[in-house]
């Protein structure tokens, strides 16, 4: 296709834009809603999902080390447990560590304890490189030498890895089906403006125009339709999902916890929707004329 013959479909599908002004304010608000609810749900969803993994990474084993262990039985014990498949790093824990903990949690009171001889054991903490490997890591730990006692709490952590991996499956799920959604009611929006318009597309077929041509204007006239309606929606996303993210890295301070950085997420979702709204709206309208370009 020439240069000039495409600048001529930029402009026709311009002037339509302004001359259809009603439709065209209609396919944009609805273009508009669609987005929006999409960029909400899918900063929603991928943010429960950053959170779950923040909760799995949250799970470590703690070993306690018996108190016959010398520090040559400890450094060969922590040896052992770094050499074990999925582990990610041990890090040791004195038992004066311990005691300041337990101080911190359950109070002062228990500093007397300092004063005397301290009861807790030195310990372990080791994290495991994929969270789903802990209580196989956790179960291979307690069969060695040395090795008072493993927590990681079974039940809970298993039971908290279910829930975030039936979040996750639900999240693409509903993911999927808001996309299929935003095709159908967008792809719906422009063939209710090229409806509007078969007037115009049978006399352009009358005077000889071909089907190629007839087509540019419309297929530029919906990618625009789906670009300015894609504006609206990021303008919204940003601000609130700005406010939202200040308002919980306060919540999730001092937390290992913590919600996607609006740089580069925001620009992800952006473009996302950019592209959702330029590709349907412009698709969309090539598929909605061609009955009426059928012989």
């Amino acid at each position: 296709m020439k240069i000039r013959t495409m600048g001529r479909h930029i402009r026709d599908a311009f002037k339509s834009l302004f001359r259809n002004g009603l439709m065209t304010f209609g396919a944009i608000s609805a273009v508009s809603m669609i987005l929006l609810i999409v960029g909400v749900f899918v900063s929603l969803l991928f943010n429960v999902n950053k959170i779950g993994s923040d909760i799995e990474n949250d799970v470590n084993v703690r070993v306690f080390i018996d108190l016959a262990a010398d520090q040559t039985k400890t450094d060969e014990l922590e040896a052992k447990i770094k050499a074990l498949d999925g582990v990610e790093s041990v890090t040791f824990r004195s038992n004066d560590e311990e005691l300041e903990d337990v101080i911190k949690n359950f109070g002062e009171e228990l500093s007397l304890f300092k004063n005397d001889e301290n009861p807790l054991r030195n310990a372990f903490d080791v994290k495991a490189v994929e969270p789903q490997k802990t209580s196989a890591i956790a179960k291979e730990i307690e069969g060695m030498d040395y090795v008072a006692r493993v927590r990681y709490g079974e039940a809970r952590a298993d039971n908290l890895f279910r829930i975030v991996a039936t979040a996750r499956n639900i999240g693409a799920v509903v993911i999927l089906g808001l996309l299929a959604l935003a095709m159908f009611l967008i792809s719906n929006s422009i063939r209710a403006t090229i409806y509007a318009r078969r007037t115009e597309i049978q006399i352009m077929r009358l005077v000889g125009a071909t089907k190629a041509y007839i087509r540019w204007p419309f297929f530029l006239e919906g990618g625009m339709i789906g670009l300015i309606g894609s504006i609206i929606p990021i303008g919204l996303v940003w601000p609130v999902y700005l406010w939202v993210y200040k308002g919980g890295s306060d919540f999730f301070s001092g937390s290992s916890f913590s919600l996607l950085d609006p740089n580069p997420f925001l620009i992800y979702v952006s473009a996302g929707m950019v592209a959702i709204g330029v590709l349907i709206g412009a698709f969309g309208s090539v598929l909605s004329m061609r009955k009426f370009l059928k012989k």
